[in-house]
């Protein structure tokens, strides 16, 4: 799933390419992308664009004061093209779900694999209108995010686990299953540690891990094309996605609990002092 660093850059790109442009038409291959309806979508026709931002993993355009506003779920992805065929494309032809042309000729396509359809647009007039956005928490990237007002998030969250606080974007806006495992890996704590029970030093190195790897991940990922900063994220991930692998820190057998629709991968030496997680939803350190 795309997170805030792949967004983040996906967003850039578009500054760079689509800013100034004007968008000439929007076709629909898939109506179940559209999560509004009024405004249409095609009344993006003809406004130009004049921002691009970001919301957590959302991704803005602002056409003139309409929103195009985008979330690519588990499985989206945005592929600019230098030259789209005229041809509008035929209606339910996956993985296309919906085709921005601008005037020049260029634009993107907005793409979803699987079965699982979840990407989801909206045409808005207002961002906030969004319901994703409107419950937004902060973002970790942002000048609102300080050591103590984590430390505030973690008090309030209780004896939530860590790794479900960080992932919960009401909380913090923009970190997913990914990053999350490697911000806990880089802080040496365990995905179920109680939020509320870490100490003032553990506190002050989860904000640092937080900072510090998603500032890199978007360094690593600025002004790539469209199609580079999914294979830029596999090869910067330290733990996500690598069970099996030696801990590039300590040398140990990373591991994965693996869960319905999920998985979460850590470092027992790292982690967990030296202990494997139960493979199960409520887990315990085994004994």
């Amino acid at each position: 799933m795309p997170e805030l660093p792949e967004v983040e850059s996906l967003a850039g790109f578009l500054r760079e390419r689509a800013v100034g442009q004007v968008v000439a038409r929007v076709d629909v291959a898939a109506v179940s992308v559209l999560k509004t309806y009024e405004p249409p979508v095609t009344a993006l026709a003809g406004l130009q664009v004049a921002e691009v931002a970001r919301h957590g993993k959302f991704l803005d355009l602002d056409c003139s004061g309409l929103h195009l506003v985008i979330h690519l779920a588990r499985a989206g992805w945005l592929r600019w093209r230098e030259e789209l065929p005229p041809a509008p494309p035929r209606p339910g032809k996956a993985p296309l779900a919906l085709r921005v042309h601008l005037a020049d000729g260029a634009g993107f396509d907005l793409t979803e694999q699987g079965t699982r359809k979840r990407l989801a647009v909206y045409c808005v007039r207002d961002p906030a209108e969004v319901p994703g956005v409107q419950r937004l928490g902060l973002d970790p990237l942002g000048d609102g995010f300080t050591v103590e007002v984590l430390a505030g998030l973690l008090h309030q969250a209780g004896r939530a686990q860590v790794k479900g606080v960080l992932r919960d974007q009401t909380v913090l806006a923009g970190i997913g299953n990914a990053y999350s495992d490697e911000v806990l890996h880089v802080a040496r704590l365990s995905p179920y540690k109680p939020a509320s029970s870490l100490s003032g030093q553990e506190i002050d190195t989860l904000y640092a891990a937080i900072v510090d790897t998603l500032r890199d991940a978007v360094a690593r990922s600025a002004g790539l094309a469209t199609g580079q900063v999914k294979a830029e994220k596999r090869t910067g991930l330290r733990v996500h996605g690598r069970a099996g692998q030696a801990c590039p820190v300590c040398g140990d057998t990373i591991r994965e609990v693996s869960f319905a629709d999920s998985a979460l991968q850590y470092c027992p030496t790292c982690q967990t002092g030296g202990k494997p997680l139960a493979d199960r939803r409520l887990s315990r350190l085994l004994k």
